[in-house]
């Protein structure tokens, strides 16, 4: 059973992104503030659950949410800034939308940098402790999973709606035979390096 709070009687919104070891497409991340007294026998890290129970999550998060929020960061903006950098501006952008100022802040891994004056806390694995970071893993990787199956009709032959843009050997494959997208991140190494030189 994940927690309800890190600290009593604190408005806490629970952060983490989705996408930061992909090849293509933006960076999703999302924040939520879920009640105190909330709880939920499949709710858990988003990479725990299977694609079915993360969709049918969605509307149960966004209904019981005190507020929740999404922010996009895309390709472009990556490789101009570097992923890391990309990955805590996608969750800057998602804590402007929340209509509840948080007090703390419940970050998903080991770094983050500051927004406002609001403090926070990183966790590590917090998407498998807390309810409120489970729940914004679940709202930022199936938002992004449905922008990649959007982009996948414009760009069959990469399987996005199948990969998500990660580096399988299938989306690798079609990067060799077909080149890279205005989506593909020029910032990250598309392929190997023995493929480059040998190819």
């Amino acid at each position: 059973m994940l927690l309800a709070y890190h600290q009593e009687n604190t408005i806490e919104a629970g952060c983490d992104e989705a996408g930061r070891g992909c090849l293509a497409g933006p960076v999703v991340a999302a924040a939520a503030i879920m009640p105190v007294d909330f709880s939920h026998a499949v709710l858990n890290d988003s990479k725990q659950l299977s694609a079915k129970k993360r969709e049918a999550l969605v509307d149960v998060i966004k209904d019981a949410a005190i507020a929740w929020g999404i922010g996009v960061v895309d390709n472009v903006e990556i490789d101009e800034i570097n992923i890391l950098n990309a990955s805590f501006l996608a969750m800057h952008r998602a804590i402007d939308q929340l209509s509840v100022r948080p007090e703390l802040l419940l970050i998903d891994g080991n770094r983050f940098n500051r927004y406002r004056d609001i403090p926070h806390e990183t966790m590590i694995k917090g998407d498998g402790r807390f309810y409120s970071i489970a729940a914004a893993s679940v709202l930022a990787k199936t938002h992004r999973d449905d922008l990649m199956t959007q982009y996948a009709l414009q760009y069959p032959q990469y399987g996005w709606d199948r990969n998500a843009g990660y580096p399988t050997k299938a989306h690798r494959a079609a990067i060799k035979e077909f080149g890279s997208t205005p989506l593909h991140r020029q910032s990250f190494r598309l392929l190997p390096e023995q493929l480059e030189i040998f190819d």
